[in-house]
């Protein structure tokens, strides 16, 4: 499977824990990359600069769903049920 051109879920709903060119503590969930350009396309693709983290994640239906608006959704998702734990007073 290929990345959607323009969707760019990937590069905002996970957090990021590693750093990126422009983001030296990483990217929070939610936020986009500062390498997304306007039209979501990202500006380190092919590059050594780019964090492992996003050079070894894969498109895939069961993540990219059939729309941006599926993907977004699904990794919400994942980002709220593997980040870390919020504590409750």
């Amino acid at each position: 499977m290929e990345c959607r051109v323009g969707c760019a879920a990937c590069c905002i709903a996970p957090s990021i824990s590693s750093a990126i060119p422009g983001m030296p503590q990483g990217k929070p969930a939610g936020e986009r990359c500062v390498q997304l350009t306007a039209d979501n396309r990202c500006r380190l693709f092919g590059s050594a600069m780019r964090p492992a983290v996003c050079r070894q994640l894969r498109p895939a239906a069961e993540m990219c769903g059939e729309s941006a608006a599926q993907a977004l959704a699904y990794l919400e998702l994942l980002e709220r049920q593997t980040g870390p734990c919020k504590e409750t007073s």
